[in-house]
């Protein structure tokens, strides 16, 4: 018996061994499938029992109920097809109870009368079970009246074991198939959604493909995305969709109110709602069409570039726990190549307004309209275009009308962020600048709460130099941080280097235009040179007799006029006259010729002029002293300042002080100032008053016969020196005249 008993055990043992590796090919490459390796326990249960068949069945354990598809056996001596478990048979209790079961120990139970017939007499059931997971169940049926020994219980649990593994293993291996063919599935409709959402160049089309691609990965019905406006306080409708919508109920909702929506974007957090029509959400649900019922609802928040908040993407369905937490997930998924086409949808609208201001508007006004844009873009409060000026930083544009911040308000260009920016020619970032000791204008920061900064250059010319800077400003409490990911700086480089296009587009425009009106002023003095000098000949002709004539009658009629002092006194004057005529016309003529450039010191010009001054006028120089020599004509640049302090000294009407001041300029030019103390001229003046006509308009109450017209000769002689002049004046009190002119090099 002993040897009996030890030759069971090895044919347990080697069994137990083909079966374990049965299990573990269960999802390999060359699978063996579960069906196969249940047979193999089955057949080997019955080698245990000599003269037994074996049943097994799997269940499904959310109802407890086998599956009769699943059917394996092993040693029936008949085919039967008709033993699916009970449901109070031994199967049954034995996995209610998890333990087996033996039909002679249960006296109230009956063996399946399939296997009566087959002629079963004893039956022991065992549940197949995992981590308290009921899986299913074998049956030993043997056909003799003998009860199993402790020994054959013994070696069948072993099998029991297997068999649930076996099942546990295999439903594992399915699972995870399943869940990858699944992940498969949706990382192929993702990057569909993804190829989909790129290809849309505007921000309408990239919503709306946004919102079906949502409605196909998720399966719903209808949906909606609004978008934070500007302010941050409102989410404004931008795309719906859904078929049999009749009414949608699109108007902006403020971020503070009742609605699932603004719930979301306010915590920023999805939301999966199985039942609208339960609370809490039956009192925040916002209809999207009132002429439709909801039972369920999805949103996710659309969060950009350092968690900014771009919207909220919301999908609703008529049937109730329409929506599962792994539909978030992936909405979740979806959401974030929806946030980039998003950002890259604003910014390439962003950047064609940019374009076509490039060539409709004028440089400032290009960048006043840059300055919203990045506001829009970066979510800032304000942002600033700064302009290097010497050791100065000038601000150019502002986003923002406070008096604190506009007019010609200067930095330092050494020791503050904003020049760091310009010097380093990479962007700087500041968390805040409330208490930053290189922010030159804490106090500004303080006011206006401003807390998170980012500066980048602006870029300029062949050489690349940074030529100004463009910033922006966040305010606090919460001020998102600029992104990581480099997003926001990318933004405003771009931003920046439209700006940069606008300055270099305007600086190429004022010299185009310079050189026009130069040109014109060539042909115009070329064509007035020619008709000048037909004119002197003639009128020296004309003129020339007169002293000729005069000089007869003296020397005809002198006894005349020794008799006669009034004739000979007028007789003088007229010849006295005509000479002076002649040399007058001369001296007027050359400023028709051609000029010739030479080093001109500044001062000695400013000094010659001084003498049409009275004295009632005081006139304080400053840096003229320092001044490298212009390359000018003397006489002409005599003639710039002696007109600038004749119209200085009629705004005053005599009485007054003059300031002029210069300074060297880092391009190679000089700037001279010419400050009075008059009333001013009105700032609408200032484009036209350097016209012809307008100059004689503004003097037509005044003697105009001294030679030149005004400031449009002004403008003409700075012009011909290679310079150019402009005005700056409130229309209130004082006005200043600029004057540049190019440097004389060795």
């Amino acid at each position: 018996m002993t040897l009996e008993n030890d030759l069971r055990l090895l044919k347990v043992l080697s069994s137990l061994n083909r079966i374990g590796a049965a299990v573990n090919r269960i999802g390999s490459s060359d699978a063996t499938d579960i069906g196969t390796a249940l047979r193999l326990i089955a057949e080997s249960a019955i080698k245990v029992i000599p003269g037994s068949s074996a049943v097994i069945y799997t269940c499904r354990a959310d109802q407890l109920t086998f599956d009769p598809g699943s059917r394996v056996a092993a040693g029936e001596r008949v085919s039967v097809h008709d033993d699916i478990p009970r449901p109070n048979g031994l199967g049954i209790r034995a996995l209610r109870e998890q333990r087996p079961v033996l039909s002679y120990e249960e006296y109230n139970l009956s063996l399946h009368p399939a296997h009566v017939r087959a002629g079963a007499k004893v039956a022991a059931c065992f549940p197949l079970v995992v981590a308290e997971q009921p899986l299913g169940a074998l049956y030993v049926y043997r056909r003799r009246e003998q009860h199993f020994t402790p020994l054959e219980l013994l070696m069948l649990q072993n099998f029991v074991n297997q068999a649930a593994m076996a099942i546990y293993h295999a439903r594992h291996v399915a699972q995870h198939a399943a869940q990858l063919a699944r992940r498969d599935e949706e990382v192929t409709r993702l990057r569909r959604a993804g190829l989909l959402i790129s290809s849309r160049l505007g921000l309408e089309q990239t919503l709306q493909a946004i919102l079906q691609m949502a409605l196909e990965v998720i399966n719903a019905q209808y949906g909606i995305i609004r978008l934070v406006d500007r302010e941050g306080k409102r989410l404004i409708t931008s795309a719906v969709a859904g078929k049999g919508l009749h009414q949608p109920w699109t108007e902006a909702l403020p971020l503070e109110a009742a609605s699932i929506m603004s719930w979301v974007a306010r915590h920023r957090e999805p939301v999966v709602i199985p039942d609208l029509s339960q609370p809490p959400w039956v009192d925040l649900y916002y209809p999207l069409d009132p002429t439709l019922q909801m039972r369920s609802e999805i949103a996710v928040p659309l969060l950009g570039a350092g968690n900014r908040l771009e919207g909220v993407l919301n999908l609703e369905s008529p049937a109730v726990n329409a929506f599962s937490q792994e539909d978030s997930l992936l909405l979740q998924s979806l959401a974030v190549p929806a946030v980039i086409a998003i950002q890259e949808a604003r910014l390439l609208d962003a950047l064609r307004q940019a374009a076509e201001w490039l060539l409709l508007l004028p440089a400032q006004k290009v960048l006043e309209r840059l300055t919203e844009q990045a506001c829009d873009l970066l979510n800032a409060a304000t942002s600033a275009i700064w302009l290097v000026s010497g050791e100065q930083l000038v601000l150019q544009a502002t986003s923002t009308t406070s008096h604190q911040i506009s007019g010609r308000d200067t930095l330092p260009l050494y020791g503050s962020l904003t020049g760091q920016a310009v010097l380093s020619g990479r962007p700087v970032i500041a968390e805040d600048v409330r208490s930053d000791p290189h922010f030159a204008r804490t106090d500004l920061a303080q006011m206006l709460n401003w807390q998170r900064a980012l500066i980048v250059p602006i870029s300029s010319g062949e050489k690349g130099e940074a030529v100004g800077s463009f910033s922006v400003y966040r305010t606090a409490p919460d001020a998102e941080r600029f992104s990581e990911s480099g997003w926001d700086e990318k933004v405003l480089s771009c931003l920046a280097h439209y700006a940069a296009l606008a300055l270099q587009n305007a600086a190429r425009q004022n010299a185009l235009q310079a050189a026009k009106e130069q040109r014109a002023i060539a042909e115009t003095f070329a064509a007035v040179g020619d008709i000048a000098a037909n004119l002197l000949h003639q009128l020296n002709n004309q003129l020339g007799t007169i002293p000729v004539r005069v000089q007869g009658i003296q020397d005809k009629c002198h006894y005349a006029l020794e008799k006669d002092a009034y004739l000979a006194s007028n007789l003088a004057e007229i010849e006295r006259s005509a000479s002076q005529a002649m040399a007058t016309l001369r001296a007027n003529l050359t400023h028709l010729h051609p000029i010739s450039l030479v080093p001109v010191k500044v001062l000695e010009c400013v000094q010659e002029a001084l003498a049409v001054l009275p004295a009632e006028v005081t006139v304080r120089l400053e840096g003229l002293e320092a001044l490298p020599p212009a390359l000018a004509s003397r006489r002409s640049l005599t003639m710039i300042f002696t007109n600038l302090l004749e119209n200085a000294i009629d705004a005053m009407e005599g009485h007054g002080s003059i300031v002029i001041s210069g300074v060297t300029e880092p391009d190679g030019h000089m700037t001279i100032a010419v400050r009075d103390d008059g009333p001013g001229i009105p700032p609408e003046w200032h484009e036209h008053i350097f016209e012809l006509e307008f100059s004689r308009r503004l003097r037509q109450d005044k003697d105009v016969g001294r030679l030149g017209f005004g400031l449009w000769w002004v403008k003409t002689w700075a012009q011909r020196l290679g310079g150019s002049i402009r005005v700056e004046s409130d229309g209130h009190r004082g006005t200043t005249f600029f004057l540049r002119l190019p440097c004389a090099t060795e």
